[in-house]
């Protein structure tokens, strides 16, 4: 059972890992010297790396919210996995954990799904490595919150 808890943690420090890295960085959209994610858009000239304020658009706010809390739920479940695990009774299961699992899947996924449909990028651009991350991380999160329903408490 040890060894199912381990590659449990390690599950979910790596979906955090990854969840942290398409948050904060800076390659949702990568057109050239031009590279923009949910804070920045920067462009890279003359070796220079020059950075601006992402567009003040109310989309854009959501996603931005949507990953945070993302990264958040992800947090605080690996936080109550690890209480649960020490203050759960022999044969409990980990809803709490699983239910800020799965909810942290639904954030990430509504993220994603609205900056898909809501930015307009021209048609040289493509979607940076960030961007894949975040689909990445949701079904990551979604299957190891399923996996926390699952999972029993074991001596």
């Amino acid at each position: 059972m040890s060894i199912a808890l381990a590659a449990i943690s390690i599950l979910h420090l790596l979906d955090l890992v990854i969840l942290i890295t398409s948050t904060a960085a800076n390659a949702w959209i990568v057109d050239g010297d031009l590279s923009a994610d949910l804070w920045y858009k920067c462009t890279s000239k003359n070796g220079g790396y020059h950075c601006k304020q992402s567009i003040n658009e109310d989309w854009l706010q959501a996603v931005q919210a949507l990953m945070v809390l993302a990264v958040l739920f992800c947090l605080l479940s690996f936080v109550f996995f690890l209480c649960q695990l020490f203050t759960l009774v022999k044969g409990g299961r980990f809803y709490f954990t699983a239910v800020f699992q799965i909810l942290a899947s639904l954030f990430v996924m509504s993220g994603a799904i609205i900056f898909t449909v809501m930015n307009y990028a021209a048609a040289s651009s493509s979607y940076g490595y960030a961007y894949v991350l975040a689909w990445l991380a949701f079904p990551l999160t979604l299957g190891s919150g399923l996996i926390y329903i699952i999972l029993r408490k074991t001596e």
